[in-house]
């Protein structure tokens, strides 16, 4: 069921690092985006996808992990991605992507999720240095970057206490909990 894919597919932060994702899986999820509604059908998303080591590691030094983790860099070496998708918007066909990024990122997301692997979705990008490390020419926006691989934490979704407070964090058995907030809280009747 399309809810049950929903409920697994979590930002996962943590990765088996030696469990290896195939440049297949990642062609077919984005294959699941390029068949995914685009504004005007424009189709001006691209992507580079990586399941090399050395190029994994460029990528991994340009993102920044888990803002609400203040005390974590991000994982360790074993727990690292084993795979990363980044997005590039072509600003040849179109300078604004609108809404393409979010249809096409869910799309992957659930087709990874299917699969048995998990991501994290990356805007804190120093976008400059991986341009470069990447050798994008400048119509390549960069849009977003995702991390991939076979989740190595238990994230746990909770309703939300204190509706100023949605900040996630780990326990001591390192579960990560998300708050959630309540649909009654979401619904507005006007």
């Amino acid at each position: 069921m399309l809810k049950d894919l929903i409920l697994k597919n979590r930002t996962y932060r943590r990765f088996y690092q030696e469990e290896c994702v195939s440049m297949n899986t990642l062609n077919e999820v984005i294959d699941l985006a390029r068949l995914t509604s685009s504004a005007a059908n424009m189709q001006s998303l691209r992507y580079v996808l990586s399941v090399d080591k050395v190029k994994n590691e460029q990528i991994f030094k340009t993102i920044k992990w888990a803002g609400y983790l203040a005390d974590w860099d991000g994982p360790e070496e074993g727990e690292k991605p084993s795979a990363y998708i980044v997005m590039l918007n072509d600003k040849r066909l179109r300078t604004n992507y609108l809404w393409d990024h979010g249809l096409s990122i869910q799309s992957i997301l659930l087709g990874l999720t299917e699969k048995g692997l998990g991501a994290c979705q990356f805007n804190s990008i120093n976008r400059v240095v991986l341009a470069q490390e990447l050798n994008l020419p400048e119509f390549y926006e960069i849009v977003t970057v995702l991390a991939i691989g076979k989740p190595k934490e238990v994230v746990v979704l909770e309703e939300v206490d204190d509706p100023g407070n949605i900040r996630y964090w780990r326990d001591e058995q390192g579960i990560l909990h998300v708050p959630k907030r309540k649909i009654e809280d979401l619904i507005l009747d006007l």
